[in-house]
């Protein structure tokens, strides 16, 4: 089974405050085509204006570390066929978050916060979860191959210190933001994907993340 953990995006999304939101726009059109090509023939070339940070994306360490890797370096063992690990933080993250987790090494670390039930709406940006300093000493530790959260940051927005965003891509852990869909997710068991392009010199990106479930 394939479970999509990735939002939808549509022309005018709204995904973080005061980011400029995707335009789609036809660049070619079938009318334009259909005069130039062979009688019953045309077809369609469409723009994207879009800020990397758009829909469910992936942060790179060139995000927060100018020396770090970008989407062109981003390692596809960290992001293709990953085993993935889902901790139930819908009761709220605490600092026990890790302590039944296991072996994280190599995996991808899905934090299930149910955030994303508020996508959408206004709520989604107010009070979100996010993961303490503490919290990430203790991912950087278990060495998991990416982190990834359904919530508006990983980070409390409000924290110019952005201890998550800052420690895990310093640590060339990338970070995965607003996912969806982790509900449909065991604890342990599924494989986890998520590609973007590999555009030189971008750091953050919008993936078409899943998961797939052994029948």
């Amino acid at each position: 089974m394939i479970i999509d953990l990735s939002h939808r995006i549509t022309d005018g999304l709204r995904t973080y405050p005061g980011m400029a939101a995707p335009r789609i726009s036809t660049e070619v059109s079938y009318a334009e085509t259909a005069a130039r090509m062979a009688p019953g023939v045309s077809f369609r070339i469409d723009r994207l204006e879009l800020v990397g940070n758009t829909g469910t994306y992936l942060d790179t360490p060139a995000h927060f570390h100018p020396d770090g890797y970008d989407l062109a370096g981003l390692p596809l063992t960290r992001v293709v066929d990953v085993p993935a690990v889902v901790l139930d933080a819908t009761g709220g993250i605490g600092p026990d978050l890790l302590r039944d987790a296991g072996d994280l090494s190599d995996c991808a670390v899905l934090i299930h916060t149910g955030w994303s039930r508020h996508w959408g709406s206004e709520d989604y940006f107010v009070g979100h979860p996010f993961l303490t300093a503490d919290l990430v000493a203790g991912l950087i530790a278990a060495d998991p191959a990416l982190v990834g959260i359904d919530s508006l940051n990983i980070d409390d927005n409000t924290d110019p210190a952005r201890p998550a965003h800052h420690g895990l891509l310093g640590a060339g852990i990338p970070i995965i933001e607003h996912l969806t869909g982790l509900a449909a997710l065991p604890p342990r068991g599924a494989r986890f994907t998520a590609l973007p392009a590999p555009v030189a010199g971008m750091a953050t990106l919008p993936v078409r993340a899943v998961a797939v479930i052994p029948d």
